[in-house]
């Protein structure tokens, strides 16, 4: 079978792993669909990076209305990022934060094309 992973641009180790872990068990064509959801769906390190760092020039939060935590991303807009301490903590996290919403982007995939979380 075709490694259809190869396609999605920036794809880490840990995440390919991770892809390859919940789709072992689904034929080539429901493959073929994950991606094209997954890929729609997941955030790049780089663009997670990118984006607070401009929180540290004065336009904090952007990453988080990203992640999908609106509610947190309205506090730290308007606290400038907790005072910048939040920015610096994203900062230090970003893959970790990026990580974690490709896992749960990557379920939801699952669910999209009608297979249930293997993980259950």
């Amino acid at each position: 079978m075709k490694n259809y992973f190869y396609s999605i641009p920036g794809l880490t180790p840990s995440e390919m792993y991770y892809i390859q872990s919940l789709t072992k068990e689904l034929s080539e064509e429901k493959v073929k669909e994950f991606v094209y959801f997954y890929t729609a769906k997941r955030k790049s390190e780089q663009d997670i990076l990118l984006f607070t760092l401009l929180g540290l020039i004065g336009i904090a939060g952007i990453q988080r209305f990203m992640l999908g935590q609106i509610a947190l991303g309205i506090i730290y807009f308007i606290t400038g990022g907790l005072c910048l301490i939040g920015t610096i903590v994203d900062l230090i996290n970003y893959k970790q934060l990026t990580e974690k919403f490709n896992q749960t982007a990557a379920l939801e995939s699952l669910q999209m094309i009608g297979v249930g979380n293997p993980f259950l």
